[in-house]
């Protein structure tokens, strides 16, 4: 297993600024790196902010919090950086035309053996790896949102894929203090979201169906469960176009049982996007999200 002691995140979105966090408060070097400097401030306040919410709850030290930031590089060039790093987690939008663009790239820029990891949650690892040049050195590393909290990720073998790189991963995964479940197959969907897709799809053709309200279906999942949030408000937090475009490449994979519902198509045509757009399932612009039947 190679040791790994730099590190560069690929996007400072949603899950970039996440995991750059988490492997900076593991004692990575990090170099965190997006398209501008406006990119790049928004992803370092939102590590800010989310070290300053961990020293607030006493889970973190000012001292640890104030290391972890130092630790995190903010570059706009990875070609400034290729050559230094022993691993890439790219966590750009989950569009495979421009992950694919990203790893010839990577592939290009970095030294070999650099272990160059996509944070997927269900696009084809050996679809990605067939831009690389070595795609041996190509795994799928799928973090949960938000990744500074989630305990779980999901680690994906491409046909290529070394016995090194995934070691190494898991590695990493160790280090971090998460716990890895191993997909031996590349998939569409891999375990988790593929699970989580059929459980969302039939909650949706529930409320379609009158059986029950997007609150009581919501709170039947929480409490019956133990679910953190219900199908309706974590589809609301990751983006109902987020689900739509994974229910159509499952479905593509799999047949009609992943076919996207009318009341998703709907509210995605209408601009209804969850949190980012104000209104998704839930309307977000009062103090308490309201649920839209």
């Amino acid at each position: 297993m190679s040791e790994l002691k730099k590190i560069a995140v690929l996007g400072g979105g949603t899950m970039g600024n996440g995991i750059a966090q988490i492997c900076a408060a593991a004692g990575y070097e990090v170099s965190l790196v997006e398209v501008d400097q406006v990119a790049l401030d928004r992803a370092l306040g939102r590590i800010k902010d989310s070290l300053a919410r961990f020293v607030k709850s006493g889970k973190m030290t000012q001292e640890v919090a104030d290391s972890t930031h130092r630790s995190i590089r903010p570059v706009t060039s990875f070609a400034d950086i290729g050559n230094e790093v022993d691993m890439v987690i790219e966590a750009v939008p989950e569009v495979l035309d421009i992950k694919k663009s990203v790893f010839e790239m990577l592939s290009r820029e970095t030294q070999p053996g650099t272990i160059l990891a996509t944070n997927t949650s269900q696009l084809s690892i050996t679809n990605i790896a067939s831009a690389a040049s070595r795609p041996e050195d190509v795994i799928g590393v799928h973090f949960f949102n938000p990744p500074v909290l989630m305990r779980l990720v999901e680690v994906i073998r491409g046909v290529k894929t070394s016995d090194r790189a995934l070691e190494t991963v898991l590695g990493l995964v160790t280090r971090l203090g998460k716990e890895a479940a191993v997909c031996k197959r590349d998939t569409v969907g891999f375990i988790t979201t593929r699970a989580a897709t059929a459980l969302r799809l039939e909650c949706l053709r529930m409320y379609e169906e009158g059986v029950a309200s997007i609150e009581d279906i919501d709170r039947a999942m929480r409490l019956g469960f133990n679910h953190p949030m219900g199908p309706f408000e974590l589809n609301d937090y990751n983006g109902l176009d987020v689900a739509y475009n994974g229910a159509k490449s499952l479905r593509e994979a799999y047949g009609e049982r992943f076919a996207p519902p009318q009341s998703l198509t709907a509210r995605v045509a209408a601009g209804m996007l969850g949190r980012k757009t104000g209104q998704g399932w839930y309307d977000h612009s009062g103090e308490k999200p309201v649920p839209i039947n």
